[in-house]
């Protein structure tokens, strides 16, 4: 959990989004932080679960990620396709 939990972390904070103001975590439980500009993180929550991906927005801007402690580096590589997706919208 801890290797797949660093990897998850040093991809998404390489996700260009004018967006994110912050990305960190521990492990796998990874909180991306967004500017006060992008509006809170409900509408980035929406949009990942419309790509089937669950996420909880936490005191309003921070996006929260708990992925299980068993997933595979293949599984964070489809998620992060679709995360990127929805953090680089307008």
């Amino acid at each position: 959990a801890a290797e797949m939990g660093e990897y998850f972390n040093e991809q998404l904070a390489e996700i260009p989004s004018r967006h994110v103001k912050e990305v960190r975590g521990k492990g796998l439980l990874i909180g991306v932080e967004l500017k006060t500009e992008a509006g809170g993180a409900r509408r980035f929550c929406e949009e990942l679960q419309a790509k089937f991906i669950l996420a909880k927005e936490t005191h309003d801007n921070v996006i929260r990620f708990a992925p299980p402690l068993i997933i595979e580096r293949e599984t964070i590589d489809w998620a992060l396709l679709r995360i990127r997706e929805v953090l680089t919208m307008e």
